[in-house]
């Protein structure tokens, strides 16, 4: 698509189990810094949880993923 991403941030924190020594939770909030078309906005975000890796994960760790865009 040729967006330019740059200055864009994520932090990931995982949250642990009080029982098991297991991550119950991650926890990802991503950062842009440019201003794009709603439709862009919509485009990344979907990119963003269909990707592959997120779905291998176990299906009870919750995924708690959050977009920040320029006002």
């Amino acid at each position: 698509m040729q967006i330019d991403l740059v200055g864009t941030t994520a932090s990931v924190t995982k949250v642990m189990g009080v029982e098991s020594r297991r991550i119950t939770e991650i926890i990802i909030d991503i950062t842009f810094l440019k201003n794009f078309t709603t439709k862009t906005q919509n485009q990344l975000e979907r990119a963003a949880l269909s990707f592959p890796v997120a779905n291998s994960l176990h299906p009870d760790l919750k995924q708690n993923i959050s977009f920040n865009w320029p006002s």
